[in-house]
Formats: structure tokens, C-alpha cells, sequence
């Protein structure tokens, strides 16, 4: 793929990886971003991961065509993009490292005996210069990494933008599909804690002009940039993306879940724009991540469990609370035949987190929903629609 005259994809997808990660399910593969500039020095963006480093360097080798690469970005040390790091070195033993002061205490850190020849330490705003193409590099520490820095291109006005803006999924599978489906599964689960140092980085993006965007995952994002680049805004301040009620229920026998998709039919005879129920037992819980920051209010069933909640309800309340989740309208529902306690308990963790507005009241349903149960439910309806 050429990005420019100038300027090569040499990334590679990954179509047999299960779990990216070893827990984001990812049934269409991720793609393994590394990019080369081509001018009097040569300069390669970032390596990819081991499973990869076959083929990344077979088109390494390709495109340079028998030149030698002057340096190597190192954006982000996560094995995924630094894991070819040493395999290079060992093609081109000269090769300048560049990375900031991080960078090289985690090299030290993932590779033992690496032989590093040549190193630039660089910091905020030091530039590089090629040749016809000037780097100028950006930090952006907790964008998901502390020694993460992104990098610009003057000359073609183009971001490398390290692990933002990327998405899951390998570019040969998903070429015509949505971009933020994926983009936004993956930025909640991987980079959602950091929605701080993302404003951060954008502020600092938004006094460059960039015309071209290439992230580490997903593909090159050259149209409509503002869409890509509001979205960020949007996720990163922690705002509802669309108006909806996302509705999730965790039932140990069905008799929850029975409550839960009654209920959502109340909403949807109510007029809510958009209902959503997911069964926490069988979903992809990043799934279910990315669905509770999408909409603007939540609703969570769940029975009661050895005095406390199904265990699958304060597992994802616990995946909520580690990217912290905040500023959602949330109504509950219990479910218990002795002792209801599932309220009580997903309350607490709710606690835990900010600008969190729990609706009244919270509904309790004895076993199994009985006709007596409805009026609670209706209450609760129109307290959300």
C-alpha cells in the first residue's frame, strides 16, 4: 500500500489470532501497522508483533529495495509494535533508535540483550529531518502507555498516530465495513481508562494540520477526518455517543432475563429511540463495554448471588469501573428469592464512580416476574424514557 509517493504501508495482518491481547475476542483478525519514509534518510515507523515479523519483513526488504533504513520510530514499546525491534537491529545493525526517554528503559525492559548501536533520545517537539521530510515528535504518555509519543509529518501533513485511532479487525477482512464499530470497541477497552491524556493529545493534534491519519491498528484515515477526530472528543470526555438505554442482564435460570427483555419492550412501547439487552453470560463482555459508554443511560438486572450479585454482573461492573466509566442516567433491577442483595451490591461498585445518577426506584422481583411486579417496572420506565 502506498499512503504517498514517499511514504509506504509495510504492515501486516494477523487473520489466525483468537484474542488480541489474550482477552479481546477479534473473529476478523487485527492488522499489525508499520510504515516506511522513503528520502535521503530512510525512516521506518514502528516494527509489529513476532507473529507477524516474517512477512512485515519481507516487505520491509521489498520496498526498500537493497537500501539500507537510517532510523526506526519507536512510538510504543507494546509488544504488538515493538516486537520485531531486534530483528531489525539485526538486519540493519547501524540503524539509528529513536524513541524518548521511556522508550529506551522498556527496550532494556523487553529485550535482554539487544545491541543498540545508535540511539536519539528525543522529547516534546524535537524534530528530524530527512531529507524533504521533517518529523516532529509528540508526546503522548497514558495514550495507553507512559513512553507512548506520536509522530508528524510536515512536508505530507500526516499523523502517526501510534495506537490512536485504531481499530480491531485485519485491513484484508474488514476493508468495507464501519469504521466505529470496531474503532470504538477497541478504544474503550484498551485506551478508555485514559480519556484525560487523550484530550491532551487531541489539543495538541488540533494545532497541527493534518490531511492523514495512520494509526498502528486499522486502517489509514485520509476522508472526513473531523468525524474521526470528534468522535475521539466524544469518547475521550466521556460523553453518550447516541441517545438510547442499553439494557444488561445477568439471570441464573432465565427468570431475569425474562424481567429484563419485558422491560425492554415497556421502553420500546414508550418511545425510547434506541433499546439494547445483552445477556452478560454469553456475550463479548468488551462488547458489552462498548455499549455502556455508547448510550447516554443503563440499565442492569441481575440476580442475587451468596449475598452479593452473579458473579458475570460484577464482572462487568468491575470492567466498567477500571475504564472509568462515568456521567450515565443507570436504573437497576434485582432479583432474589430470599434475601434480594444484587441491588445493594451493584449500588456500591456504582459508587465508586463519578457524575453516576441512579434513577428511582430500584426494582425488586421475588424469583420470578409476576403481574404484581409491572406497576415498579412501568415507574421505572418512564423515569428513564
Amino acid at each position: 500500500m502506498n499512503i504517498s509517493e514517499s511514504v509506504k504501508y509495510i504492515g501486516v495482518d494477523d487473520t489466525t489470532i483468537d484474542l488480541f491481547e489474550s482477552q479481546y475476542v477479534v473473529p476478523e483478525g487485527i492488522s499489525y501497522n508499520s510504515y516506511v519514509i522513503l528520502d535521503e534518510k530512510i525512516a521506518i515507523i514502528d516494527t509489529v508483533d513476532k507473529r507477524g515479523m516474517k512477512e512485515w519483513e519481507d516487505n520491509l526488504l521489498r520496498t526498500l529495495d537493497g537500501k539500507k533504513a537510517d532510523y526506526v520510530i519507536v512510538q510504543h514499546m507494546e509488544p504488538d509494535h515493538a516486537g520485531s525491534l531486534a530483528r531489525l537491529l539485526e538486519l540493519f545493525p547501524d540503524i539509528t533508535v529513536v524513541g524518548n526517554a521511556k522508550t529506551f528503559v522498556m527496550i532494556n525492559q523487553f529485550f535482554e540483550n539487544i545491541n543498540i548501536k545508535d540511539s536519539l533520545t528525543v522529547k516534546e517537539g524535537d524534530t528530524l529531518n530527512l531529507g524533504s521530510h521533517t518529523l516532529t515528535f509528540v508526546m503522548a504518555p497514558m495514550v495507553h502507555w507512559p513512553e507512548v509519543m506520536v509522530t508528524y509529518e510536515s512536508s505530507e501533513k500526516i499523523l502517526f498516530s501510534a495506537d490512536g485511532f485504531g481499530k480491531f479487525g485485519a485491513l484484508s477482512l474488514t476493508e468495507n465495513e464501519d469504521w466505529a464499530c470496531e474503532a470504538r470497541r477497541y478504544y474503550f477497552n484498551i485506551v478508555g481508562k485514559y480519556g484525560a491524556p487523550v484530550q491532551t493529545l487531541l489539543k495538541k493534534a488540533s494545532a497541527l494540520d493534518i490531511k492523514t491519519i495512520c494509526p498502528l491498528h486499522g486502517p489509514v484515515l485520509s476522508d472526513n477526518l473531523g468525524y474521526y477526530l470528534d468522535l475521539y472528543n466524544t469518547w475521550s470526555s466521556y460523553q453518550p455517543e447516541s441517545k438510547g438505554i442499553f439494557i444488561a442482564y445477568a439471570s441464573i435460570h432465565g427468570n431475569t432475563a425474562v424481567a429484563a427483555n419485558r422491560f425492554a419492550d415497556m421502553l420500546r412501547d414508550k418511545g425510547v429511540e434506541k433499546v439494547v439487552v445483552t445477556d452478560l453470560s454469553r456475550c463479548d463482555i468488551a462488547e458489552a463495554v462498548e455499549d455502556a459508554f455508547r448510550y447516554d443511560r443503563m440499565v442492569l438486572a441481575a440476580a442475587s448471588y451468596d449475598a452479593g450479585v452473579f458473579p458475570i454482573m460484577q464482572d462487568f461492573l468491575h470492567h466498567l469501573q477500571s475504564k472509568a466509566y462515568q456521567n450515565r442516567t443507570i436504573g437497576l433491577i434485582e432479583n432474589g428469592s430470599w434475601a434480594p442483595t444484587a441491588a445493594k451490591t451493584m449500588r456500591s461498585i456504582l459508587d465508586t464512580m463519578k457524575n453516576i445518577t441512579i434513577v428511582e426506584p430500584v426494582v425488586t422481583i421475588k424469583s420470578a416476574l409476576k403481574e404484581n411486579d409491572i406497576p415498579a417496572l412501568e415507574e421505572l420506565a418512564d423515569a428513564l424514557k
